[in-house]
């Protein structure tokens, strides 16, 4: 079965769609034949060849029953149907893939994540480190501990599983942004330098910038790859990428009016409270998708809150279809016996 890969996967599947020779690119010219032979030597099985080659064409418009070695692949139009069945008349699977696929990103930029990283220094000259060399440094930790714990999360996403690592990353976001903003408000209400929570404010901001690579930061761009079909996948990870950087722009262009207004620590209070408003949507919304075919993937989407029973459905199927394959096989090894 056509699995779907984590980060390793990806950037497997980008290198292959940009080389001249991949199989997407030889059917788009026509060269059905040739394609075919590249899938065989790169998919791991016949039947994912075969799942892959039908999904290609399906994309470039050219009819599932057509096997012909060479032939003319209609002209395209310029995505208009796409737009159409994204916003003016989504089935409930597409609905709930742009919903969750948006709002991911929506929600990545919007737990203030820019705000730590760009504003730093300040946050640290308002917890009280007045030294440059010391805001240096403490800003360099912060970029070290986002690198470090990205590259953590290319090890864990096959192994944990998409869903788990993001609800276990925005949970230990919103402790970090309560107790940033409860320690940025106590010093911001004392008069005297009050030490622990200087100390405790950086490991906050640490812990934040952390907890937020380890899982929302790459999950997000990770599960867009993933839940759209190949028909809308240009169109709707280019929607969830606009709503990234929309965020992103607001966030950062507003972190300043923001503390003025209610001040810094009420600030962090505010992406605290997003940060939980995400945790429910996640956990309601978003069904982990390791593993899962494109075929389970369009049964999951679409039933929304009810998409717990799906799975359930689906993993009886799947055992009942295993436990049907393995008595088949017993049976053959039986015959076998019996006759020699």
């Amino acid at each position: 079965m056509l699995r779907i890969g984590a980060i390793p996967s990806v950037f497997l599947a980008i290198g292959a769609l940009a080389m001249p020779e991949s199989p997407r690119w030889l059917v788009l010219q026509g060269r059905l034949g040739d394609a075919k032979q590249v899938l065989d030597k790169t998919c791991d099985s016949e039947e994912e060849a075969q799942l892959r080659l039908a999904d290609i064409k399906e994309a470039a418009g050219i009819p599932e029953e057509c096997n012909d070695d060479v032939v003319q692949v209609p002209k395209r139009s310029h995505g208009e149907g796409v737009w159409k069945e994204l916003f003016l008349h989504p089935t409930p699977t597409v609905k709930h893939i742009l919903i969750a696929g948006v709002g991911i990103h929506f929600f990545q930029q919007s737990s203030g994540i820019d705000a730590v990283v760009l504003y730093s220094p300040k946050i640290f000259e308002k917890a009280g480190i007045t030294s440059k060399s010391d805001k240096l440094l403490a800003t360099v930790a912060v970029g070290f501990t986002k690198t470090v714990f990205i590259l953590v999360a290319t090890f864990l996403l096959d192994r944990i599983g998409r869903r788990p690592l993001l609800l276990s990353s925005v949970g230990g976001m919103i402790v970090s942004l309560a107790t940033l903003g409860t320690c940025l408000t106590i010093i911001d209400h004392s008069e005297k330098k009050v030490i622990w929570a200087l100390a405790l404010a950086i490991a906050s901001v640490l812990s934040f910038v952390a907890s937020f690579s380890i899982g929302l930061g790459p999950v997000a761009w990770v599960y867009t790859s993933e839940i759209f079909p190949l028909r809308l996948r240009a169109q709707g990870t280019s929607m969830g990428t606009a709503m990234n950087r929309l965020m992103c722009q607001i966030v950062s262009m507003s972190f300043l009016s923001l503390c003025k207004a209610i001040t810094i620590g009420g600030a962090f209070f505010l992406f605290m409270g997003v940060a939980i408003v995400s945790w429910v949507f996640f956990y309601t919304l978003l069904p982990e998708t390791q593993g899962r075919t494109l075929e389970e993937m369009q049964v999951l989407f679409g039933t929304f809150f009810k998409w717990r029973s799906t799975m359930r459905e689906l993993e009886k199927n799947k055992h009942v279809s295993n436990e049907d394959r393995t008595g088949n096989n017993g049976g053959q090894a039986q015959l076998g016996t019996t006759n020699g």
